[in-house]
């Protein structure tokens, strides 16, 4: 049982997790409208982003509360239905490469499969455990089946993640490599996109990307390089790009959420999102919900991370929103005490109890 002076402590370091993530999200909102008029732009397409997040976490928190196991079941069960019913989430022109559509489909997907494991950990009855184990299995065929296998990998890492989360005693180590994991792929995408890759490694993974995609990161480097400070302008990316200017197909996005950050909002806004992601992350770990549920939802929110570094995951409301609300009810206070198998989680909250 928790004593009185845990909780106490416990929610007034919750209070100061959540006033750091307004400031955060509050930062990301008025940075936008910094540069906007400074350069020009549209920034309502990230003030909406930014609204969308926030609406989400707060729903989330909401339902996590209320109810731990039937809220990421039923967020996981819509986000899989919402992918299936709108194929690809927009109308709009896509690029295509190998991997799949790189896109919301992939995402909307990896957080379903990340809420359905979450649901899973929440329940003390082995039965149902099971089945939401299921679904989230079921999320990674409906990803092959709509042939995003990017999708389809990204459900799959989630679940064996969060099956290996039922292991570790202590998050700081998981949620710490989950971070590495995050700042490896955005390093390589940028290194990518300046060309300071080996030859041999640059070749292969421009088979993989598509070349047309590497010359819109390359366009991007180059933004950046002409202003760190304030981007071109958020939105401007299409309008400026001579790739994206010469392609029929283009919907004027470098395809790459850090990328597009730097060009449009300059160096202050790269550093805006990472602070955004960093600020989930340590809400996991700080979070009294049990280690395997913070895991998972980490590990969700970093697959996640992943394909909006080489795709336009994050210019979809479904998508921002729906990380909202994973992160959100990950990080809510179920009003009943959660229950847990002792082989399991013999200390639910892990090292955070340290601090």
């Amino acid at each position: 049982m928790t004593s009185a002076a845990d909780r106490g402590a416990d929610g007034e370091r919750r209070n100061v997790l959540d006033a750091v993530g307004v400031v955060v999200l509050g930062a990301c909102a008025t940075w936008p409208l910094i540069t906007a008029a400074a350069r020009g732009g549209r920034p309502e397409g990230v003030l909406l982003a930014v609204l969308a997040v926030a609406a989400g976490c707060a729903a989330g928190r909401i339902g996590g509360a209320i109810l731990p196991v039937a809220a990421p079941c039923a967020a996981a069960l819509a986000g899989t239905a919402l992918t299936v019913t709108v194929p690809h989430l927009a109308p709009g022109p896509h690029i295509d490469a190998p991997l799949g559509r790189v896109g919301a489909t992939a995402a909307v997907l990896t957080l379903s499969a990340g809420a359905a494991c979450c649901a899973a950990w929440a329940s003390p009855v082995p039965s149902v455990r099971l089945a939401l184990r299921l679904l989230a299995a079921g999320t990674a065929v409906t990803a092959a089946a709509l042939d995003s296998i990017t999708g389809c990998v990204a459900c799959a890492a989630v679940l064996l993640c969060s099956l290996a989360a039922g292991r570790m005693p202590h998050r700081g180590a998981g949620i710490a490599g989950l971070a590495g994991a995050a700042a490896l792929v955005t390093g390589l995408t940028w290194a990518v996109a300046a060309n300071a890759v080996p030859d041999g490694l640059a070749a292969s993974l421009e088979g993989q990307l598509t070349p047309h995609r590497v010359l819109l990161w390359r366009d991007a480097v180059h933004m950046v390089e002409g202003d760190p400070t304030l981007g071109v302008g958020p939105g401007r990316f299409g309008e400026l790009s001579t790739t994206a200017t010469q392609s029929l197909l283009s919907d004027g996005r470098p395809h790459s959420a850090p990328l597009q950050q730097a060009a449009e909002q300059g160096l202050p806004g790269l550093i805006l999102l990472a602070a955004a992601f960093g600020w989930a992350l340590h809400a996991l770990w700080r979070t009294a919900r049990p280690t395997p549920v913070a895991l998972t939802a980490g590990a969700a929110l970093t697959a996640l991370a992943a394909i909006a570094c080489v795709g336009n995951a994050l210019s979809f409301t479904a998508v921002t929103a729906g990380a909202g609300l994973l992160a959100g009810m990950a990080t809510a206070r179920p009003l009943a005490e959660e229950v847990h198998e002792p082989a399991t989680d013999a200390d639910p909250r892990g090292d955070r109890l340290a601090q």
